[in-house]
């Protein structure tokens, strides 16, 4: 039995109040249907279509690294129609995981059990249903007197009685295609929605004899979609909560979990310890025995093993082992550290390659810069690396020591072992084993008054 998924984003989400679609929010740093792409694939399911309707440039655009299928709902009729859409793209021998976009929470863990559920039971259809303490906005599941299926009620079709009904429909299922698509040719819009509802279809199946089975989960949360940006803050909490503990199980410390900020997709190795307000973002690696933070945001970057970063800012960096960085350092895209590097307090760096055992203590800017092993950088050193027009490079060979308050003007290469002395603008080569200084000479004039 071939599995398939049909993920249904295409509606437009007005209570975001905002120009991008629902499903493009991030949430734990990354958008929402990338989250739901994430748990179908951990599932087991491979063959993915996502039905797409407003917005639908920015959400192929957000999967375009997926390698799913996308299907496009011009006017959005409802979830039967949303899924009617997929018709042509779904083979009718399948079995189909048909699933809202804008459910950041769920798990593969839910979409496994679900799936196995509906295998054992060989059900036509199988819907996950789940117990609420506030069941209020969601389809209440209806039960016969022997506990079957009989019908899903949606919140504004229901009479009072049926709202106090706890047990909800998730709007995730499985089905067979063949059977499901059938139905729903034969389903109509006489609702208070004036839409096709899916689950018409579940009640029309059911009438034809067909095996109508639940699975009730105990995942709560694992169902909570997001409507507005009050629930989106929600599931960043939880989903939040959820990777530090993942964490710290796996031998990350975090000194205070509430204060620290980790994008589910980041990657921290064994006895490292994260200090407060520290913000771990996008696809960045951190190694072992590392110390990071307090105050420390690092994005998309590479960090090796027993590193120290304090209350500095990373983008795109990448660090190598033993490297010693901060307090208020900044490192930009496109920045290298090899072994052993320190970058000291107020320095920044931008496209540069720094040696190993180099040092950039403080109060500097390197850009657009290639240091050899071993240089020092001395205090107020300053690439002078852009002309108005044009980026040029600085080169440092290996053991240059660079004095304080040095302008180098570039391009320009200092060779190695050479020395600059403290206050000088360099704008020509220096070679190997040299000093150069530049300065104007010191003048003495009589003070009037």
């Amino acid at each position: 039995m071939k599995l398939s998924a049909v993920i249904l984003a295409a509606g437009k989400g007005l209570r975001m109040r905002s120009d991008l679609p629902k499903v493009a929010h991030k949430v734990a740093g990354k958008p929402i249907i990338l989250h739901v792409i994430k748990a179908v694939k951990e599932a087991g399911i491979e063959d993915i279509a996502v039905v797409v309707g407003h917005g639908r440039e920015i959400v192929q655009e957000i999967c375009s690294g997926e390698k799913i299928r996308f299907v496009l709902q011009e006017e959005q009729l409802g979830t039967g129609h949303a899924l009617m859409q997929a018709e042509a793209v779904v083979a009718p021998e399948d079995t189909i995981l048909v699933l809202a976009g804008d459910i950041p929470l769920i798990q593969a863990e839910t979409l496994r059990k679900l799936i196995k559920n509906h295998r054992q039971k060989q059900a036509t259809a199988t819907v996950l249903s789940v117990n609420m303490r506030n069941p209020s906005g969601y389809g209440r599941i209806l039960r016969d007197k022997q506990g079957a299926f009989l019908r899903i009620i949606e919140e504004k079709d229901a009479n009072d009685e049926e709202k106090g009904i706890k047990e909800i429909n998730s709007g995730i299922y499985c089905f067979s295609a063949r059977k499901v698509f059938s139905a729903l040719h034969s389903t109509s819009t006489r609702n208070a929605q004036g839409e096709y509802y899916l689950t018409e279809a579940l009640e029309l199946l059911k009438n034809q004899q067909e095996s109508i089975g639940i699975f009730l989960s105990d995942g709560e949360e694992d169902i909570y979609g997001i409507n507005d940006r009050v629930q989106l803050v929600q599931a960043e909490n939880i989903l939040r909560q959820r990777k530090n503990r993942e964490l710290m199980l796996s031998g990350v410390s975090l000194m205070d979990p509430a204060s620290t900020f980790i994008d589910s997709d980041v990657l921290i190795g064994h006895d490292t310890i994260i200090l407060p307000f520290s913000i771990i973002e996008g696809n960045s690696r951190i190694g072992e025995r590392c110390e990071i933070g307090p105050g420390t945001r690092i994005s998309d970057s590479i960090i090796g093993n027993e590193v120290k970063i304090e209350s500095s800012r990373l983008i795109q960096a990448s660090v190598a082992d033993r490297c010693n960085i901060g307090p208020f350092a900044y490192l930009r895209p496109e920045t290298t550290l090899q072994e052993g590097v320190k970058v000291g307090d107020f320095v920044e760096i931008k496209k540069s390659t720094i040696g190993s055992g180099s040092k950039i203590p403080h109060l500097s800017y390197v850009g657009d810069a290639t240091i050899g092993q071993g240089v020092n950088v001395g205090a107020g050193t300053i690439t002078c690396n852009y002309d108005g027009k044009n980026k040029y490079q600085t080169v440092l060979e290996d053991r240059v020591f660079i004095g304080s308050n040095t302008n180098l003007v570039a391009p320009v290469r200092i060779g190695e072992n050479s020395i600059t002395g403290a206050g000088s603008t360099i704008s020509r080569d220096v070679p190997p084993h040299t000093l150069a200084v530049e300065r104007a000479g010191q003048k003495h004039l009589p003070r009037r008054g």
